[in-house]
């Protein structure tokens, strides 16, 4: 009898141990972003432009219908890599944004707005970069945005109102690569992009930052913490070794940045061009006769 109750007791308990131990069942926005990873993946890495751009459109479709969920905001979708889903430091929004290769020459931005708040709202932002007059100076609404790849966010303060850094990068064309900085402003709770907050070197302003470069090039632009400032690389004109391409920009190694006063980025040539005071060898490298100077084995 004894042994009976035991068995009782101990197949009880496994059941009972088997009954915690089992996963709890995925929610429904949980399974959305196992499709919408699949479908990013797909985006970027399928054989033809036709099958990338069914899956963008339908990787679309998913996304609305996931961010409809209740407190959507909040989740993070950190298993859809080829999207960047970026955050202001006030997390008052997030945008997400991706990229869909045509061809060669050719490339498509495709992005949203999310709003933090209970009610979902979203602003679709459409690519309409071939269609800006000019880059640098047109202001835009997100029915005709200058599409990129976002890889950062900064807020600062104006005269207007805070305003939102968007660090983003530009396929462009096969030779030529772009890095921008955009600024995001919310007008009657509106988005809006661009603003003349960026003085260049020869004081003119523009609404837009752009640097255009080689893409044999690896170009650097970000916020800089340590310097509390955008830093970037220096780029110098070289003639191309490629034909048809001309003239092509590369870094020297040197840094420039743009330096925020009074709501206004104001461009800074060679971050690092320093002269020293005192020469940085105790001894000159060179003798007399202008020959690099001999020593023995022992340094003398």
């Amino acid at each position: 009898m004894r042994f009976l109750f035991f068995s009782i007791l101990f197949c009880c308990s496994v059941s009972a141990l088997a009954q915690e131990e089992k996963p709890a069942p995925l929610s429904e926005i949980q399974v959305l972003e196992d499709t919408l990873n699949v479908l990013s993946y797909a985006m970027v890495n399928d054989s033809t432009p036709v099958k990338r751009y069914a899956s963008c459109q339908k990787f679309i479709k998913t996304l609305v219908k996931a961010l409809k969920h209740d407190n959507s905001f909040d989740f993070p979708f950190e298993r859809v890599r080829a999207v960047s889903i970026l955050y202001p430091p006030d997390s008052t929004f997030r945008i997400f944004s991706w990229q869909l290769y045509v061809d060669i020459n050719e490339y498509h931005y495709y992005g949203t707005i999310q709003m933090n708040q209970p009610e979902l709202k979203l602003y679709p932002l459409v690519d309409r970069s071939e269609e800006v007059e000019d880059p640098y100076m047109d202001i835009l609404e997100p029915k005709n945005w200058y599409g990129s790849l976002i890889y950062n966010i900064q807020s600062f303060d104006t005269k207007e109102g805070k305003k939102y850094l968007l660090f983003g990068f530009d396929g462009y064309r096969f030779f030529t690569k772009r890095k921008i900085i955009d600024v995001l402003s919310f007008n009657d709770k509106k988005p809006s992009f661009g603003a003349p907050v960026f003085e260049m070197e020869d004081s003119t302003i523009v609404n837009r930052f752009i640097l255009e470069y080689s893409a044999d090039a690896r170009v650097k632009m970000n916020w800089n913490e340590e310097l509390n400032m955008v830093a970037f690389d220096h780029l110098v004109e070289m003639a191309s070794p490629y034909k048809g391409q001309g003239m092509m920009y590369i870094p020297d190694g040197d840094m420039d940045g743009l330096n925020l006063k009074n709501g206004i980025w104001k461009y800074k040539r060679r971050l690092f061009n320093e002269v020293l005071d005192e020469a940085p060898r105790p001894e000159p490298v060179f003798n007399s006769k202008g020959r690099q100077a001999q020593k023995d084995l022992f340094g003398n």
